[in-house]
């Protein structure tokens, strides 16, 4: 679909892979000045029962990232990050937290470059696996009331175009060493629930699961 949606531009490569595959990863940044490293298990609830799987892509697949760009000669690398991975409780929080090390410490092992970076944001509103799609699936399937497990619960916004300018400005711009943190607004999910005009119906807040999500000190 992207490479119709691209008109199979000659100035792109389509490659499917997995940042496990270090070979692959190796192939992909051939020729290439900038990384942006998107690739990550995310969703925390699977995450909390499958933790090695976490560990296999969100840290040892960065490791990969890393790697492949030094030995391909790269210019910039920059991670997506997570508010998840500051003060993290989850398995997911902890392996975005390492992979943040691991991009960190990646500047002073390399001095040569590649140069590594960090943006550290919440969920995009309204993106795959949020609260908002998961809400509008469950009544579009006929319930009645929308899960919460804590009403209180605050949740940051930001805009799919926000995310992007933010992502690229900071590669257009970065030294290496930064960890780019945005100023967002929060809701409260019982405000948004109230914008659905839908009842809650609450539950067990998990243990991997944060009343406030928080991305920096301060």
């Amino acid at each position: 679909l992207m490479r119709r949606q691209f008109n199979d531009d000659a100035r792109l490569r389509w490659f499917i892979g997995d940042v496990r595959d270090a070979q692959r990863l190796e192939l992909a940044m051939e020729r290439v000045e900038w990384v942006i490293h998107a690739a990550a298990l995310k969703r925390i609830e699977v995450g909390a029962y499958n933790p090695g799987e976490m560990v296999k892509t969100n840290v040892i697949g960065s490791q990969n990232v890393i790697e492949a760009a030094r030995r391909q000669k790269v210019a910039k690398v920059l991670l997506i990050s997570s508010d998840k991975a500051f003060e993290p409780v989850s398995p997911y929080g902890q392996t975005k937290a390492l992979a943040e090390s691991l991009f960190l410490t990646a500047n002073d092992i390399y001095p040569h470059g590649p140069r590594f970076s960090i943006v550290r944001y919440g969920n995009v509103f309204n993106s795959t696996g949020s609260l908002v799609p998961t809400w509008k699936g469950l009544i579009a399937a006929g319930a009645i009331a929308v899960p919460v497990t804590n009403p209180d619960c605050t949740r940051f916004f930001m805009r799919l175009g926000e995310a992007v300018e933010l992502v690229l400005g900071t590669l257009a711009t970065m030294k290496g060493g930064e960890v780019e943190v945005p100023a967002l607004p929060a809701y409260r999910v019982a405000d948004m629930a109230a914008a659905f005009d839908m009842p809650m119906q609450v539950g067990v807040m998990p243990k991997w699961e944060k009343a406030h999500e928080s991305m920096a000190d301060g």
